[in-house]
This record gives structure tokens, C-alpha cells and sequence, in this order.
């Protein structure tokens, strides 16, 4: 059985907030506007100061490893106005964003893009705002 994802009450409102009163998506991310909606609908909901610190949630600073090339980066994880390639800030409506959010270190993920099955290991969350006591992002 897979993993249930789990997300603070705040980062689930504010998703929600913003998928369902965005209607400027860009294309490329509205692909997984209805993932990511479902994820954070059917996932666990906890109060920010109980989850735990080696959970990715929003503005998460996290290193990853591709299972397949193993490659490792850095990302932040941010909503769609405050993606970056170029600084690091992966967006939480690309594939790989909606897939990680919510899991914790350790875990390995899949998910499907256009072209093949992508598999990753979520390596260490070195800064994620909740474990900080930053609950005003």
C-alpha cells in the first residue's frame, strides 16, 4: 500500500485556496493542478506544530536524489509565483514539486511525466519552516 502524504493544516488551506481560486494557471502547471488537489484531499491534515520535521512541506529546502541518473539536488519547494530554476525554487505544480510534497526523508517517490516513470529519494529536508517555528509563510 502507498504511503499516505501528510500536510500542516495551513499549507493544505493554502493550497486549496490557490487552486481553486487561481484560474491564470499556466498550462504547463495545470496538468497537476487536479493531482495535487486530490493529494492534499485525500492526505493526512495536521496542526503546523505537530508534524513532523523531516516532512517536506511548503518552503521546504530539500535534497534529492534521482534513483536513475543519481544525480542530487537542492530545491525549495514554493507556490508557482516564486519559482526559480535558476535559484532552486521548484514550484509545487510541477511534477516533481506535487510529487514530493508531503513525504518524508528517506522515502522514494514515482511518478509519471510525459516521457517516462521518474523515481527519486528524498535525501535530507535541510530546512523546513514548522521544525524552524516559522507557521506565518
Amino acid at each position: 500500500m502507498d504511503k499516505i502524504p501528510c500536510f500542516t493544516r495551513l499549507n493544505a488551506e493554502r493550497i486549496s485556496k490557490y487552486l481553486f481560486s487561481n484560474d491564470t494557471i499556466d498550462s504547463r502547471d495545470r496538468n497537476n493542478w487536479q493531482v495535487l488537489g486530490e493529494k492534499v484531499r485525500k492526505g493526512k491534515i495536521v496542526d503546523s506544530r505537530k508534524i513532523r520535521p523531516d516532512v517536506v512541506t511548503m518552503n521546504s529546502r530539500v535534497q534529492l536524489k534521482d534513483l536513475d541518473t543519481n544525480k542530487e539536488i537542492l530545491i525549495n519547494l514554493v507556490f508557482p509565483d516564486d519559482a526559480s530554476i535558476e535559484q532552486g525554487k521548484l514550484s509545487v505544480l510541477s511534477p516533481m514539486g506535487t510529487a514530493i510534497l508531503g513525504y518524508s526523508q528517506g522515502d522514494a517517490i514515482k511518478w509519471e511525466d510525459p516521457y517516462r516513470i521518474r523515481r527519486i529519494r528524498l535525501i535530507k529536508i535541510h530546512y523546513q519552516p514548522e521544525a524552524a517555528g516559522d507557521y506565518t509563510f
